[in-house]
């Protein structure tokens, strides 16, 4: 009895120890996950949830350098066509193997809703399986586009999917959850709109380089990754500070005292999550089918007023710019600097008299749930109304704007006039995938403006034969950008998380991932 007793409380105490051995990072993202597609949208979210399951050919490391992650490339002597090879030991999570048939199904139903696939989709002749393991993509001409494209790190990232899943409708949005990446969907845990749960995939095998960026050995260290949905900011950061939260994806300026000094927590920003602030009006309901109706806003409104209630008056959390393709890139131009910095609501009252505004009320959407997008609304409302409009806000959640935005109806039947949201700097950084240039009427991003001198440049820049041609034509497409008001920009700011000091490894890349991140006690 005593033996029995004994093996008993060896059992209980081994129990214990290996329920405790398990290792959880519990995280509060930039949004709630209520979908399952990372193609639907180009919500954040869905791309942070696209990294945590499936896995992409191609990458791009710390330098931007596109490098092997799924597959190697070769390129033909003549420059047209690139055979793709994939690696060994790629399985998806249902155990069978990853072929080269599941890769080019992916990649028709991607380049469909993608930008930049999109374009790669026009210069591309053919696109054909070898075998189980290797396809080739064929262009007319020779061009970069195919590591461009498939090496996309945000936006709609171009995530490798089942074939079967894979050639669901892009209008139907996919249920699967299998993919072949370095985490596992729990299904059974999932509460849209309040929690996901990602486990460990076992399975998984990681490329031998070190981690750089979105490339190289995807090494999970922990057994489970849980998001957990908090809208408010104050509770998110009473719950890290409590141990409950490891990690916060996006806090606002005004909170981050609470954790200056305490080594129990520290903040990062890295460059490659830094967001620019846009405005978008829609092309297909008056009064922004109209030029001067759009011209009107743009001069109403101004940069330093929004990033000051988003982030405060730091200068170094901040940055005022016209350049729609960012303040700091290769791209970046001074075109009209004063008139998209700057608000001139005298401007602006001029334009609507000369359009001959009649006071017909404008409906924003003001998303209220997310800690960089909750200040945007009262201030573009305010500096619209000061320009002469008369300014209806309509405050719902971020999924609401996101399902609403789709609606090119009136109105009074469901549609929208205006919204404002944030792009990461890498999307925006790109002359041919960013959304908020693309300008192909129903093609292009909501909003859907029509520029098709933007669309035969967006398409040039891929055939571009050197780096000084792409930045002509970036420029190019910037001021048509601007005197077209495809997209107002609105000043650029530093996304900040607050991290548990427990957490050690999350690499510095375009998206918030958590292979290679350690976990102590």
């Amino acid at each position: 009895m005593l033996k029995g007793a004994l093996l008993s409380a060896l059992l209980g105490a081994s129990s214990l120890t290996a329920a405790h051995a398990e290792t959880t990072i519990t995280a509060v993202m930039n949004a709630p996950l209520r979908a399952l597609d990372p193609a639907i949208s180009t919500a954040y979210i869905l791309r942070n949830y696209g990294y945590m399951i499936y896995d992409t050919l191609l990458a791009r490391d710390e330098a931007g350098k596109v490098q092997p992650q799924m597959a190697s490339w070769k390129v033909s002597d003549d420059g047209l066509t690139y055979t793709f090879t994939l690696r060994d030991g790629l399985k998806w999570h249902d155990g069978t193997p990853v072929t080269a048939a599941d890769c080019v199904a992916s990649i028709a139903r991607w380049d469909q809703v993608d930008k930049t696939g999109q374009v790669m989709a026009k210069l591309m002749k053919s696109m054909d399986v070898v075998d189980d393991k290797s396809f080739t993509l064929t262009f007319g001409e020779p061009t970069g586009i195919a590591l461009l494209a498939l090496s996309k790190p945000s936006g709609i990232a171009p995530f490798m999917m089942q074939k079967a899943v894979a050639e669901t409708p892009v209008s139907t949005p996919i249920t699967s959850t299998i993919g072949s990446g370095p985490f596992k969907f729990d299904a059974d845990a999932y509460q849209p709109g309040v929690k996901a749960v990602f486990l460990k995939n076992t399975d998984y095998v990681p490329r031998d380089e070190p981690s750089s960026g979105m490339a190289g050995g995807k090494v999970v260290n922990v057994d489970k990754v849980v998001w957990t949905t908090m809208p408010d900011p104050m509770t998110a950061m009473s719950a890290m500070m409590s141990g409950e939260v490891d990690f916060i994806e996006q806090v606002q300026q005004d909170l981050l005292p609470l954790v200056d000094g305490n080594p129990d927590f520290y903040t990062q920003a890295f460059a490659k999550q830094g967001s620019q602030n846009l405005v978008r009006l829609n092309w297909t309901q008056p009064p922004f089918d109209n030029l001067k109706y759009r011209q009107a806003a743009m001069e109403a409104l101004g940069q330093k007023p929004m990033l000051n209630a988003q982030v405060g008056t730091g200068e170094d959390s901040s940055s005022t710019c016209a350049a729609v393709f960012g303040c700091s890139g290769p791209y970046a131009t001074d075109y009209k600097a004063d008139e998209v910095i700057d608000a001139h609501p005298e401007k602006s009252k001029e334009l609507l008299k000369e359009a001959g505004y009649d006071g017909s009320p404008i409906m924003l959407m003001q998303a209220t749930d997310l800690a960089s997008l909750a200040p945007q609304g009262p201030v573009i409302a305010q500096q619209l109304r000061d320009g002469g409009f008369k300014v209806d806000v309509v405050a719902m959640d971020w999924a609401s704007v996101v399902a609403r935005r789709s609606s090119k109806a009136p109105v009074a039947e469901g549609g929208w006039n205006i919204f404002s949201t944030t792009n990461v700097l890498p999307d925006v950084g790109d002359p041919v995938g960013f959304i908020g240039t693309a300008a192909g009427g129903d093609s292009a991003w909501f909003g859907w403006p029509d520029v098709p001198e933007i669309e035969k440049l967006r398409s040039a820049f891929a055939e571009a034969p050197d780096t000084a041609s792409q930045v002509k034509i970036a420029k190019e497409i910037d001021q048509l950008a601007i005197d077209n008001v495809v997209m107002i920009p609105m000043g650029e700011f530093a996304n900040i998380n607050v991290v548990s000091s427990k957490l050690k490894g999350m690499p510095e890349a375009e998206a918030p991932v958590f292979w290679n991140v350690t976990k102590s006690e």
